[in-house]
């Protein structure tokens, strides 16, 4: 570390900057200015300057250089340790220290071995005043070794699978880099489906047979070493199914593999990491890398969160295609869980990787040199943070101070070092060593111990020269222990410099902010100590601006003639000013038909390429000004036209009537140049805050030539006027003279003072500063003032810099404050502010809700009433009551592996709601917590409860195998999600013959605990289709349907099983078997060529536009299916108008993944296959009081005027005994079997316990996409909470969760004439 001596100074500008020499940072009551003869003369302990990195690493073919630099006086010599031993250099040929240094240089290029010098190195820099010493720094050579041999074995692999490719690179000094090639030094292609890990190896989502090749090599490059090491080429070989698919075709007709797929597509499946979960340790200020790769086909998609809170903005990137996420300098807040999701359209898996960060130390303050003179005091602190908590010990010229020379003038308290009285003896150089388990510090501060008498750094007699009306500042560079004094006159004899137009500088500077030509004059610098007194005289010169009195003017000029452009100037008589032209900001193109004079810029024989703008510019050794104007070249018209342009800019700018508060500006305008001025812009500069800036003022109309403008106090001003006519504006006019207005009290106080607290025990005060010329003089402050509300206290003031913050602290926790916030400046307080009302600081609340009581629906649906908690307890701004909700238990035969809490949120002080998506024969638990503005409660106590059962899924698989002259073998899965106990299975199957005309229907009910059964006495080579479900003692669930046929004699080839199964599995045999003889009679169907393809999606942020191709019989009448991608929920169905191949899915959730898939209404199983999209995310809205608004107010009031007019009319008839149309519609068509909602429970009749397995009637008045709406319910949806699961919308969506949507019943006899297709039964598995 190298340290420096900071000194302290008062912020200027950039321009008064180049003026300044010692302008520095001051820590203590001294300082040493960078004077070389000063330097020379005073006596300084050793400092630092220059050292090698800590953790060094070497290349092992080159000399090792160590570095160790140190300045001081006397010269310092320099000595080293290796391995906490003294190293004797002189001992060792191979090694030699540089002259006038400590660098070490160890020849490793003739003979030396850099492992032999492997160790940790401390350099010491002494002289007389003390001792210095730098880091441990570990030296360690580069190492790149060989790979290590092995037998790589050909990577065989399925179409489809995943595959990892491992490099297991060699262990390096550094680690080397990894990267993947082919033999010809090709980078392999990498994708969201091919990605390299972080740990080298060659990751594969799923292979395609194009990923066939023998060269799959990973290299490690050594950069140190400038090696590369390459590992033996690894080989993969994909086996696709398109040949075996091939030979399927051959024998079988096209009905048969109508949709098959010769890859099975599979859900996410995380590669690495592997598990549920992981941990993971990073440093402070270090980069945070996470890694999730995962396999699936479709490929997956990866997606990064925080639980729990947000990923760092403007510090979180994402490479790899998204599967590693980055986060540059991360600090404890990024400590937390990490959550990636891999999905694709079948489903997704999770990982979360835990991340705490700790810290190694870093400084908060790090000890700075002192200088002092002899009998005074001073300190030395030394604060460092990290994770864990660094620990603090101090040495004395490298030695640690328990053991050093004792100093009387010494105390050591923890990290600061209190010295009193000091003496020449007390100078020593002190170390400070601040570590952890991760690392540590090394500060070197030195405490110089100097008695001397003043001395002044700044030349005598040295002149300063500025232009009229800007800062100036005169040097008084000095040195002096102790610390001179130092005082400014005017003149040999002139009394002492005071008052606000000059500002003192520490280091001596005198600046006059606004010079006029009344400063011009000798000043004098008079510095002194108890040692002595010294003086010094500067001359300060005011010299005239330069000013451009004739600026070029705007030229329109005829091809090949002449123009001219004038630019006058007038200046200082002692500054010679340089003339610049440009064109278009660069240099004037290199052409003899430019001619640049005195005065002027000349352009003979003009053409088109010299159109454009033209600059002049005058310098001068103290400022700079230019002037610009714009040539247009024209072709010559065949008659003189009258030539328009911008007016030239008014001049003779003038002020009159000063006043404290406002001016009369006047002016003479400038020519219109044949288009008259239609007003006049006033702009003004303030030369005391932003000189150079310019601003707007006011305007006024073209014929006004004098304005009275209003002024603010403590503000320098001049103003400047530009013109405007119809063709644009002019060029602004030459500034007025500069009016400095008197300071005043500000007349303003900050706007948006707010109190919220960011812990429990304060007020955290914050407002807008005023800004710029509102403090209307120096010296603005602050005076914050608060008092707990309606407690009979006084006020709490407190007077604060310019700043936009307070803290109070040690308040009670969430109480309300009357707090005010005044401003004032050197000459008094704006008026008296209005107060406001803030909060101190939130605590988690501190009692759960009591009486949790549930009460059950239905079997996907339950209603939780609590207590609420007093409000005394809950410390903060109630928020609202959290209900986490979990699964504990299936009744039935499948258990739940995994335990996901589930949170809904109810806003504000809510004592019940509803919770939806229960799954039926559970057994749950719950527990209820009230949130405020700070966290969460105590959860109450688990309340379990239990659904009751449900209709079964659909049964998971249905096989057809064994097909025979006249039977066939069923096997079938049981459903994936049984609702209950399941009580058997109904069995229902047709003949189908060649016509496409569909015979009887038999049915059959199987035991629940059969899986397969034999069908004998059928027909040969006879089509047949197959209806299967399962059944619980609430009713049946989905079903599946399939087709088989039998062979047309023993010698048929045998079919492959089909069904829902994947790939081919043995014959089962039947462990009930059943005989049935069919004497069918055969109806006429539909033939088997409709389909749906090519469904696309375009999604927007709560909608998505749905479209499909169609083929088939006209006139059909679709359906769109959708539901949340992943979710158990059943499909919601919206029905399309007309036969159109379009359709707009509304009331979407931003940033949720769906499923979709289009049918068609009449054919069973006939559909799409399913297509996935994702909505964007929630836009941030500016949220509007709509019943505020005008326009709002004015729909209503027509709508309210229509009702009454209406309902006039329908009076007057009823009255006249006539039915108007909507009653004639209803009296036609009274539906008897319409089901009312339920109004004792609330809940829906329509899916009662006794009802919930019957069909809409076609009269019902249920809307067509089987949603209930909101008025027929006497619970609010607002009762669904607005959790992570609690997404529903006013509209009714939530409900039509829970209508039943079923699979029509297939046609018994000759009730129907239709029949499903067996191309769309194969489609329905795809």
């Amino acid at each position: 570390m190298q340290p420096k001596i900071m000194m302290k100074k008062k912020s200027i500008s950039a321009s008064k900057a180049s003026l300044v020499l010692f302008l520095c940072q001051m820590i203590s009551a001294l300082d040493v200015p960078l004077d070389s003869k000063l330097l020379e003369e005073l006596s300084q302990p050793p400092t630092i300057t220059q050292q090698s990195p800590k953790d060094y690493i070497v290349d092992p073919r080159e000399n090792i250089v160590i570095q160790c630099e140190a300045k001081g006086k006397p010269p310092p010599s320099f000595s080293w340790t290796r391995n906490g031993t003294h190293f004797d250099i002189d001992k060792d040929a191979q090694v030699t220290m540089k002259p006038n240094s400590g660098t070490l240089v160890i020849n490793i290029m003739n003979g030396g071995k850099a492992e032999a010098y492997e160790g940790v190195y401390q350099c010491t820099a002494r002289n007389e005043r003390g001792a210095a010493i730098s880091n441990n720094i570990v030296i360690r050579p580069s190492r790149s070794p060989l790979w290590t041999k092995e037998k790589l074995e050909p990577n065989q692999v399925r179409e489809g699978d995943s595959l990892v490719l491992h490099c297991r690179p060699p262990v390096g000094l550094p680690p080397p880099i990894i990267f993947w090639m082919d033999n010809a030094f090709q980078r392999l292609p990498q994708s969201e489906r091919v990605s390299q890990g972080l740990n080298g190896d060659l990751y594969f989502s799923n292979v395609q047979p194009e990923d066939t090749r023998e060269d799959y090599i990973c290299y490690a490059r050594f950069n140190h070493t400038q090696t590369i090491q390459q590992k033996q080429p690894i080989s993969v070989k994909v086996f696709s199914m398109d040949s075996l698919n091939d030979t399927i075709a051959a024998n079988l007709s096209d009905t048969d593999i109508y949709g098959a797929r010769p890859v099975t597509e599979r859900q996410p499946v995380l590669l690495t990491p592997t598990g549920s979960t992981s941990t993971k340790v990073e440093l402070r200020g270090n980069v945070l890398l996470l890694e999730c790769i995962a396999a699936g086909l479709p490929t997956p998609v990866i997606r990064w969160i925080k639980e729990g809170g947000e990923l760092p903005a403007n510090r979180t990137f994402f490479e790899n295609f998204k599967k590693t996420l980055k986060i540059i300098d991360v600090s404890e807040a990024d400590s937390g869980n990490y959550k990636c999701i891999a999905r694709n359209t079948l489903g997704s898996a999770h990982h979360v990787i835990s991340v705490t960060v700790k810290a190694a130390p870093y400084w908060i303050t790090a000890p700075r040199n002192l200088v002092l003179s002899p009998g005074e005091d001073g300190t030395l602190i030394c604060r460092a943070n990290g994770n864990p908590k660094p620990s603090i010990s101090w040495l004395a010229n490298g030695v640690p101070i328990a053991i050093a020379p004792e100093d009387p003038s010494r105390k050591v308290d923890g990290d600061t070092i209190i010295f009193s009285q000091v003496q020449e003896r007390s100078s020593a150089v002190y170390q400070c060593n601040a570590s952890n388990e991760y690392g540590y510090l090394l500060a070197n501060a030195f405490v110089n111990v100097l008695a001397e008498p003043p001395r002044i750094l700044t030349p005598a007699n040295k002149l300063y020269q500025v232009i009229a009306d800007s800062p100036a500042l005169l040097d008084c560079a000095y040195f002096g222990s102790p610390k001179p004094e130092i005082e400014w006159f005017k003149g040999v004899k002139g009394s002492i410099l005071r008052g606000s137009e000059y500002i003192f500088h520490d280091n001596g500077t005198l600046e006059i902010p606004v010079a006029q030509k009344d400063s011009t004059g000798a000043y004098t610098c008079v510095a002194r100590n108890k040692l002595g007194k010294i003086q010094n005289e500067v001359q300060l010169e005011i010299k005239d601006p330069t000013v451009i009195i004739k600026q070029p003017e705007y030229k329109v000029i005829q091809r090949y003639g002449q123009v001219s452009f004038e630019c006058i100037i007038k200046h200082d008589s002692t500054l010679l000013p340089t003339v610049i032209w440009l064109k278009d900001n660069d240099e004037l193109p290199d052409d003899e038909r430019f001619l640049v004079g005195k005065d002027n810029l000349t352009i003979m024989n003009v053409t088109d390429k010299d159109d454009g703008t033209y600059t002049c510019i005058v310098n001068t050794t103290l400022d700079s000004v230019s002037a610009s104007a714009v040539l247009t070249v024209v072709a010559a018209p065949p008659t003189p036209a009258i030539i328009y342009a911008r007016p030239n800019p008014p001049f003779d700018l003038e002020l009159t009537g000063q006043l404290e508060r406002s001016v009369e500006l006047s002016w003479i305008p400038g020519d219109e140049n044949n288009s008259p001025i239609t007003n006049f812009v006033i702009e003004y500069e303030d030369g005391l805050h932003e000189p150079g800036v310019w601003h707007y003022q006011t305007e006024v109309p073209g014929t006004q030539t004098t304005v009275q403008l209003k002024l603010s106090p403590y503000v320098n001003y001049s103003f400047r006027v530009i013109a405007v006519n119809e063709i644009g504006r002019s060029q602004p006019s030459e500034p007025s003279e500069q009016y400095l207005t008197k300071s005043a009290n500000p007349d303003e106080n900050p706007s948006n003072v707010q109190g919220i607290g960011s812990e429990p025990d304060n007020l955290v005060i914050t407002w807008e500063s005023l800004k710029g010329f509102q403090s209307n003089g120096p010296g603005l402050q602050y005076k914050v003032s608060w008092r707990q509300k309606d407690v009979d206290d006084e006020w709490t003031s407190v007077i604060v810099a310019n700043v936009s913050k307070y803290i109070v602290s040690g308040t009670p926790t969430f109480v309300p404050y009357e707090i005010k916030v005044q401003a004032l400046n050197d000459l008094g307080y704006a008026p008296e502010p209005s107060e406001v009302i803030g909060h101190s600081g939130e605590d988690l609340p501190m009692v759960a809700p009591g009486n949790v009581q549930v009460h059950v629906i239905n079997s996907t649906l339950a209603k939780v009433h609590w207590d609420p908690v007093p409000l005394k307890t809950v410390r903060g701004h109630l928020q609202g009551y959290k209900v986490y909700y979990w699964k504990v238990q299936s009744l039935s035969r499948r258990s739940r592996r995994h335990v996901e809490k589930k949170i809904l949120t109810f806003r504000g002080n809510k004592t019940f709601g509803m919770l939806p998506g229960l799954e039926p024969y559970s057994t749950y638990k719950l527990n209820v917590r009230v949130a405020n503005g700070k966290g969460e409660g105590p959860a109450s106590p688990d309340k379990v409860f239990r659904t009751p059962e449900g209709v079964p899924s659909s049964p998971s698989f249905l096989k057809i195998t064994n097909p025979t002259l006249d039977s066939l073998t069923l096997e079938w899965g049981s459903p994936t999600h049984p609702n209950g106990v399941l009580t058997s299975y109904i069995l229902k199957f047709q003949p189908i013959n060649n016509t496409h005309e569909l015979g009887p229907l038999v049915e059959i009910r199987i035991p629940a605990n059969e899986s397969s059964l034999i069908l004998k006495n059928l027909n040969y080579s006879t089509r047949y289709k197959f209806y299967f479900n399962a059944q619980t003692s609430v009713g049946s669930g989905n079903q599946i349907t399939e087709e088989a046929v039998t062979i047309m004699d023993e010698a048929g080839i045998l079919h492959p099983a089909v069904g829902a199964g994947k790939g081919y599995s043995e014959t089962l045999f039947a462990t009930s078997p059943v005989m049935h003889t069919v004497r069918p009679t055969f109806y006429k169907v539909q033939p088997l060529y409709p389909r749906i393809r090519n469904v696309t999606t375009a999604a927007a942020e709560t909608y998505a536009n749905i479209s499909w191709e169609y083929e088939g019989p006209d006139h059909a009448h679709f359906y769109v299916e959708y539901g949340v991608a992943g979710s158990k929920e059943d499909w919601k169905k919206e029905i399309v108008n007309g036969s159109r191949s379009f359709f707009v899915l509304k009331g979407l959730t931003p940033g949720t993944a769906y499923k979709v898939r289009v049918g068609a209404e009449g054919l069973s199983g006939f559909r799409s296959s399913e297509d996935v999209f994702e909505t964007g995310p929630a836009m941030a809205s500016r949220q509007v009081d709509i019943a505020t608004q005008g326009w709002f107010i004015g729909l209503m009031c027509a709508v309210a005027l229509l009702i009454l007019i209406l309902l006039i009319v329908c009076f007057i008839r009823r009255n006249k005994g006539g039915k108007y149309p909507v009653k004639e519609k209803e009296d036609a068509h009274a539906d008897p079997e319409i089901q009312p909602m339920k109004e004792d429970d609330g809940t829906f009749g329509e899916y009662s316990d006794a009802e919930d397995h019957k069909p809409l009637k076609k009269g019902s008045r249920t809307p067509s996409d089987r949603t209930v709406k909101k008025e027929d319910s006497d619970d609010s949806l607002v009762d669904y909470g607005e959790g992570v699961n609690g997404q529903f919308n006013e509209d009714g969506s939530f409900i039509g969760q829970y209508s039943g949507k079923k699979e029509k019943e297939p046609a018994e006899g000759n009730e129907s004439s239709e029949a499903p297709s067996p191309v769309n039964a194969m489609n329905s598995f795809v």
